[in-house]
């Protein structure tokens, strides 16, 4: 298998759910890390996956959550990247098309705000499974009375959040709220506990904190990087495989009696961009909503979205080799003008830095950088 096999693949996108070689699953990152991977799964680390993420839902949930999922039937709305992040657009494929189709509603984490309150209001969740950040932002509307659910539980996915929202989602939707750090390297590498923090699931995940030169970081002191080996994955082996975050490992049991390695996730925060409103009031977007409009524009290798002002952004693009930069540019500012003109934001400016994009000081690429407090 060759990685121009894989991308033509992907660059398909009528073939959105089907399997590779129909054996095997094609997933790829949503890109804030650098360069887009491309991953092939097998079926036996879907399996592990699928095991492990029952695992976590039975250990938190009570046989009267449990009662009250199935008395809704099991309604569960998702709230995922299904544009250009390919595992996130398999899975609302499957899931529209398959069995459970009845009970389970996807939405795309571009869709403005007000339709997305209206949605979820109209499905009446028992399930709520959104990314971090978006969580965090639905969990305001419900605040504000803008949004009426009641989830049995909120499983929130990808970026970490300050340790107090968690606890403010919860209250909001009166609801648990499970969350995992993971990647699409392995899907099942952690899950939270009632003490608030991530356990490894140390029997199919080696995470080695280390420092600038891979050495091991002793726990209680903050790593400079995770090196991370998946043991399920035999079609791609990911092994010692760096994945630029810095986490912090408990240096004594986890007194939720989990014995696996407990561990805090210092590198993946989630990061509002906020923007004024029409009526004076701001109003807040997902770095996610705004990356995963760069995926949809052909020939761009590379992106950074920088927030340079209250209403402004300034894209740094690396086209791929022969495509046109100004050609690139304009297809870049269009897709994403259009995600801001959906949420009311028609009045944000959007230039163009000629130079390339660039690295945080400790060598991470970031797709969106908001503007600092």
């Amino acid at each position: 298998m060759t990685l121009e096999e894989m991308q033509s693949f992907v660059a398909d996108t009528s073939l959105v759910g089907a399997k590779f070689l129909n054996r095997y699953t094609v997933a790829t990152t949503s890109g804030t890390t650098g360069t887009r991977g491309i991953f092939l799964l097998d079926t036996r680390s879907l399996a592990v996956a699928k095991a492990l993420t029952f695992h976590m839902l039975s250990s938190w949930l009570t046989p009267a959550d449990i009662k009250e999922i199935i008395r809704r039937r099991g309604r569960t709305a998702m709230v995922i990247a299904t544009g250009g992040h390919f595992a996130s657009a398999a899975a609302a494929a499957a899931l529209q098309n398959g069995p459970g189709r009845q009970r389970v509603a996807v939405f795309p984490v571009q869709t403005p705000m007000p339709d997305l309150v209206a949605q979820l209001d109209s499905c009446r969740p028992a399930l709520l499974a959104p990314y971090a950040s978006t969580g965090r932002l639905l969990a305001l509307e419900q605040e504000a009375g803008r949004l009426n659910i009641h989830p049995v539980a909120v499983i929130l996915s990808a970026e970490g959040l300050p340790a107090g929202d968690y606890a403010r989602i919860g209250a909001a939707f009166g609801a648990k709220v499970l969350h995992s750090y993971a990647a699409t390297e392995c899907p099942f590498l952690s899950y939270s506990c009632r003490e608030g923090w991530l356990h490894i699931n140390s029997d199919w995940v080696i995470l080695e904190p280390v420092d600038a030169n891979h050495k091991p970081v002793p726990p209680g002191q903050p790593s400079h990087t995770v090196l991370l080996s998946n043991l399920a994955n035999r079609i791609q082996p990911i092994l010692r495989y760096d994945l630029g975050d810095s986490v912090t490992t408990r240096t004594d049991p986890c007194p939720c009696g989990d014995l696996t390695p407990a561990i805090h996730v210092q590198g993946r925060t989630a990061e509002l961009l906020t923007f004024p409103g029409s009526a004076g009031l701001p109003v807040p977007v997902t770095p996610l909503t705004l990356s995963t409009a760069l995926d949809k524009v052909h020939g761009l290798t590379k992106g950074q979205i920088i927030q340079t002002g209250p209403q402004s952004l300034t894209l740094r693009l690396q086209p791929a080799a022969g495509a046109d930069p100004a050609r690139i540019f304009e297809a870049a500012r269009s897709e994403i003008a259009a995600v801001l003109t959906s949420h009311g934001l028609g009045n944000v400016t959007l230039t163009r830095d000629p130079g390339p994009p660039r690295l945080t000081p400790g060598g991470k690429h970031r797709t969106v950088i908001p503007l600092p407090p």
